[in-house]
C-alpha cells in the first residue's frame, strides 16, 4: 500500500526472538517489522490482556471508516450522558463541558490524544446511535482483520472480562490504522486545538503527551503515532509505529 507496509493481517512468528526480562519490565511486548510483518521479539505475544486506551485505536478506525468526509466537520453537542459516562467508568477526559458544541473531526483527535472518554462516547453516539450498536461494529472490523483473540464491550477501554485483545492483535489493529490517512493523521499528533466554542471561546488544547515526552528525549529513531492506555488490571500499555534509524518501521 502506499504506506509501504506488508500485506494482509497476518504476522509472521516463525524464528522471532524472546524479550527476557531484563530487557524489557513488562509481562507482554511484541516488535513487528511493518513493511513484513515478521515478528522481531516478543513475549506472551498471544497471551490474553485487557488492552485498556489502546482500544480507542479500533474507536477511531471504526469512526473513520463510517464517517463520510464531507461530515468530518458536522457539530456534534456533548450531552450530559457523555460526560457521566467519563466521571462514572473513571476515564480520562478530553475537557468537554455538558451541552458543549464541538466536530466529529475534533471529537477524533479528542478520543486519542487526551484519550478522552466522553469524546470516544460521543464519537460512538454519533456514528450509531449509541455505545453498544457501535461496539458491534468494533467487533466486526475486529473479524475482518483476523483478530480471533480480541473482543470489545465499550468503546474506551475500561476493564470487563469480556473486553480483551492481545498485543500481537493490538499490532494488527496499529496497522490497519496506520494504513489510513485520517487515521495516521490524527494519532501523529502532537496538540491540537479544537474550534471554538461557548464553554472555551480559544478552544481546548489537547495534547498526546507520550509524543509530547519523548519528542526531545527518544535518540532511537522517530516514533510517528501512538496510543497509550492504563487500567488497574492491565497497568500501562502503549502501542506506537516507529522510524528506526535504517528507515525500517
Amino acid at each position: 500500500n502506499e504506506y509501504g507496509l506488508f500485506p494482509g493481517y497476518t504476522l509472521n512468528s516463525e524464528g522471532s526472538a524472546y524479550i527476557g526480562s531484563e530487557n524489557m519490565m513488562s509481562e507482554y511486548a511484541i516488535i513487528v517489522d511493518a513493511g513484513t510483518g515478521k515478528v522481531i521479539a516478543e513475549k506472551n505475544g498471544s497471551s490474553i490482556v485487557s488492552p485498556a486506551s489502546m482500544t480507542k485505536m479500533m474507536t477511531l478506525l471504526v469512526a473513520v471508516e463510517n464517517i463520510p468526509a464531507d461530515k468530518l466537520d458536522d457539530k456534534v453537542t456533548v450531552t450530559i450522558e457523555d460526560t457521566d459516562y467519563a466521571y462514572r467508568n473513571d476515564l480520562s477526559s478530553a475537557g468537554y463541558e455538558a451541552d458543549e458544541v464541538t466536530t466529529v473531526r475534533d471529537l477524533m483527535y479528542g478520543t486519542i490524544l487526551p484519550s478522552g472518554g466522553e469524546a470516544s462516547h460521543a464519537l460512538a453516539v454519533y456514528v450509531s446511535g449509541s455505545e453498544e450498536a457501535f461496539v458491534e461494529l468494533m467487533n466486526k472490523k475486529a473479524a475482518e482483520l483476523g483478530l480471533s483473540n480480541t473482543h470489545f464491550t465499550n468503546v474506551s477501554g475500561f476493564y470487563d472480562e469480556n473486553h480483551f485483545s492481545t498485543v500481537s492483535e493490538v499490532a494488527i489493529i496499529i496497522k490497519a490504522c496506520m494504513e489510513n490517512e485520517l487515521c495516521r493523521t490524527v494519532m501523529s499528533a502532537h496538540i491540537y486545538t479544537t474550534t471554538p466554542s461557548a464553554q472555551h471561546e480559544e478552544g481546548l488544547e489537547i495534547s498526546n503527551w507520550f509524543l509530547r515526552r519523548i519528542e526531545d528525549k527518544y535518540s532511537a529513531g522517530l516514533v510517528y503515532a501512538a496510543k497509550t492506555g492504563y487500567v488497574a488490571k492491565a497497568g500501562n500499555c502503549c502501542a506506537s509505529f516507529n522510524q528506526m534509524p535504517s528507515g525500517n518501521e
